[in-house]
């Protein structure tokens, strides 16, 4: 459990985060206009997401008024899965298994940093719960570091994590 002091170093600890990543992308999560998954491919980093997004017919769902939180994996991050797997995951044939897990990296809701690291857990559009832990001043989400934090979107806020959060 965390203490009052720790949480309040942790919640400095996302603010700074934000502030770099808003200094450190050049403005592009900033725009506050645009809806997280135009946020997302703006940022660059996205591209698998936003091509995983397009192919289980997600896109028009985050584009909608929401709210939403995204713990967003980054092109890196996908890159860790298994060779093939992000392949095989964007065929038709596996839209279920890949709605499911891209479903598992958004909760109902605006959760800003602040308000993450009070929670243990958060329960996922598709139903299930994410792990919510702080270890060492770093938030985790299941295993997947929060590496950047209240990005800023017209219809919630994005979260971007190190690593694909599987469905447990």
């Amino acid at each position: 459990m965390i203490n009052k002091r720790n949480f309040l170093a942790v919640a400095a600890v996302f603010a700074g985060y934000a502030l770099m990543t808003s200094i450190a992308v050049a403005g592009s999560y900033e725009k506050k206009s645009n809806d997280i998954v135009d946020t997302a491919v703006e940022a660059g980093s996205f591209s698998t997401l936003a091509a995983a997004l397009e192919a289980g017919d997600l896109v028009g769902t985050l584009k909608s008024d929401g709210p939403f939180t995204v713990f967003a994996p980054t092109d890196e991050a996908f890159a860790k899965l298994p060779e093939g797997t992000v392949e095989s995951l964007l065929k038709p044939e596996n839209k279920d298994q890949l709605v499911a897990i891209l479903t598992y990296h958004v909760v109902p809701g605006k959760v800003m940093a602040a308000d993450v690291v009070t929670l243990n857990s958060a329960t996922t559009v598709n139903g299930a719960d994410l792990s919510i832990s702080i270890e060492d001043e770093m938030v985790f989400v299941n295993d997947a570091q929060v590496i950047a934090t209240d990005v800023a979107a017209s219809n919630g806020v994005i979260h971007v994590v190190d690593t694909v959060i599987l469905p447990q």
